[in-house]
């Protein structure tokens, strides 16, 4: 669905950004307001047998946070620890930290973040990256990853539709998708 947008989009869009944006490191994320969360059971919660779909959690308000990496540094230390301590956190909804790993990695980062859960916040592994693919926000991470991960990103969800959408321009950057940006201060 996004990949189709952008395979569509590419060359009209190409041709109408200015000549230094032709030469950013990655073009612009095809998750746009207003269109639906991905209809998949590709993400899975503590156990390969636990299939979550996120089309079908997200019926009212939420909050999906996207990370390259569980355990990565910036996840660790203050991405993903901001949205835990934010004083807003309960009036967003059902939250949910995506991570392009399996479930096992998942749920040992979300012991280690959160340990008596106190938070709500649900953390899932997308093993495959089919999620983080049909949002059109994959990176080639290989270099520092070993393969394919999600750009740092936060979408705030309303009704199963993408209501805002904060996308790290640099993939993991940490200033568009920190909790005080997206929950405010």
């Amino acid at each position: 669905m996004f990949a189709a947008r952008r395979i569509a989009t590419a060359v009209p869009r190409a041709a109408t950004l200015p000549r230094r944006a032709l030469f950013h490191s990655t073009t612009p994320a095809a998750v746009q307001v207003g269109d639906k969360i991905p209809d998949l059971d590709a993400l899975v919660e503590n156990s390969p047998g636990n299939k979550v779909n996120l089309s079908k959690e997200l019926t009212g308000k939420g909050l999906i946070i996207g990370v390259p990496a569980a355990f990565s540094p910036a996840c660790s230390e203050s991405h993903i620890p901001g949205y835990i301590n934010h004083k807003s956190l309960k009036e967003a909804g059902k939250v949910f930290v995506v991570a392009v790993n399996d479930p096992f990695v998942t749920k040992a980062w979300a012991t280690s973040l959160d340990p008596q859960g106190q938070s709500g916040i649900r953390f899932l592994g997308d093993p495959s990256g089919q999620f983080t693919d049909a949002l059109d926000l994959a990176f080639d991470g290989k270099a520092i990853f070993g393969g394919n991960r999600s750009k740092r990103y936060a979408l705030v969800i309303e009704d199963g539709k993408v209501k805002e959408a904060h996308v790290e321009p640099d993939n993991t950057g940490l200033k568009v998708s920190a909790a005080d940006a997206v929950l405010g201060a």
